[in-house]
């Protein structure tokens, strides 16, 4: 059909995934697509070019991306990059939006079509499209790893002529995805695990992995929309740090998953915390690049404090298990692509109305087009326009005409109450907004 896929190495220094894979290629091939990997865009996840040679691809430079109909990618491309990018292309990527805004921006004055994968909404359609889940299974299992090669004493308990060695304490907070394969994979390697969730549901799931629940009385559920955890208020928020602060200075090791989306991630462990851990102790905090679910996590490195207690805080955790996160992420990418071809006439065919679409399209034609971002399009060019027009103009006739101005100037807040009004997109854009309210990393 002529029509081809970009896949670029990506540039980030921390990233070592790819958004294909052999498999995905054979099956891009089969949709009728012409695929060209960059040079050594899989070198990193062990995927070496001569692999997708084989599989069909063709071994291109970054320059071969103002030619492809489709880019394939892991993180949001910069404006440098999409300045590079066919009109009317489409993109799809972990965007990460919030907070950059600009680049949104910069994607809608490109042209091209920009799909946020991790606003794919939770329905049983989409399980394989999800890459938040697929991501944060490998991520909930490398900080188990992560965690054991910084402690200095075994995980499992050991009976040994010379006396036995006690299994380690590991305490996970926060039972998503991320916190279920790290009980999971700390049980297996031995350790005593034991588990929080503001989710009453996830009490079950804890158990069902062998670790013990625990949870304040105080906080009855915090469930919100699409198995995700809504915002504590501040009588729970206290509750439930009183239960940790009792708990966690018994820890040998600490695991914290907990994310907000569009929000900074929220604070589960102080300072006062982490100094009443003993000598030797572990946290890690996936939610490090969200500003952190531990007082003292620093991004990219591994903190000592003075009491001798660690806590590391990789940067882009599923990406240091990249071979086999770059297979996962692939699948996540076909299936989502797929569903917008014409497998008759074997060719893109983007259904507009189709919900996965709609929950996930970012920008289309020359604007940004999702709910949760349009009013943040242009913030520089609309707040000063109302504030210079106030002074001068008093007649109250003039007001209505500068209002439009001010609301998209007004930043988050604005975003959330304006979100729902698009006609053509409200009823089920909003429904990423509502499942990503809380969860896990």
């Amino acid at each position: 059909m002529g029509q081809s896929i970009f896949v670029p190495k990506e540039i980030d220094v921390t990233e070592g995934r790819v958004a294909v894979s052999p498999e995905t290629v054979k099956r891009f091939v089969g949709l009728g697509f012409d695929v060209i990997v960059e040079k050594n865009a899989g070198e990193q996840s062990r995927i070496v070019d001569a692999e997708f040679e084989k599989a069909g691809a063709k071994i291109g430079k970054a320059s071969d991306a103002g030619k492809a109909d489709v880019v394939l990618k892991l993180r949001r491309p910069t404006p440098a990059e999409v300045k590079t990018y066919k009109k009317g292309a489409l993109v799809l990527a972990s965007m990460d939006p919030y907070g950059n805004e600009g680049d949104v921006a910069a994607m809608a004055s490109a042209g091209v079509t920009a799909f946020a994968m991790e606003f794919m909404p939770r329905i049983t359609r989409a399980q394989s499209m999800d890459v938040l889940s697929s991501q944060a299974n490998l991520a909930g299992y490398r900080a188990v790893i992560d965690a054991a090669a910084e402690y200095d004493r075994a995980l499992p308990m050991m009976m040994t002529a010379a006396g036995t060695v006690p299994a380690a304490k590991v305490f996970v907070m926060g039972a998503g995805v991320a916190g279920l394969q790290a009980i999971a994979t700390a049980r297996r390697l031995g350790a005593v695990v034991t588990a929080t969730d503001v989710r009453a549901a996830a009490g079950e799931q804890v158990q069902s992995l062998g670790a013990k629940f625990i949870m304040t009385e105080a906080l009855k559920d915090a469930s919100g929309e699409g198995g995700y955890a809504r915002e504590l208020t501040d009588e729970e928020k206290k509750a439930q740090a009183e239960l940790v602060a009792d708990h966690i200075a018994k820890q040998d090791i600490v695991i914290t998953t907990a994310l907000i989306p569009g929000r900074p991630a929220p604070r589960l462990v102080s300072a006062a915390m982490v100094k009443s851990m003993k000598p030797g102790s572990i946290i890690v905090d996936l939610a490090v690049e969200r500003g952190g679910n531990v007082e003292g996590a620093k991004a990219g490195e591994v903190v000592s404090t003075a009491n001798g207690v660690k806590i590391i805080g990789h940067l882009n955790v599923p990406g240091r298990v990249a071979a086999s996160a770059s297979l996962l992420y692939a699948k996540n990418l076909y299936t989502f692509l797929e569903t917008m071809v014409d497998k008759e006439k074997k060719v893109l065919a983007v259904d507009m109305e189709d919900e996965l679409v709609k929950a996930t399209m970012l920008t289309h034609d020359g604007k940004v087009v999702h709910p949760n971002f349009v009013d943040t399009a242009k913030p520089a060019i609309a707040k000063p326009a109302a504030k210079a027009a106030a002074p001068k103009k008093a007649p109250a006739r003039k007001a209505p005409a500068r209002k439009p101005a001010a609301k998209a100037a007004s930043g988050s807040a604005a975003t959330k109450k304006t979100a729902g009004k698009p006609a053509a997109t409200s009823s089920a854009a909003d429904k990423p907004a509502a499942t990503r309210s809380g969860g896990e990393s």
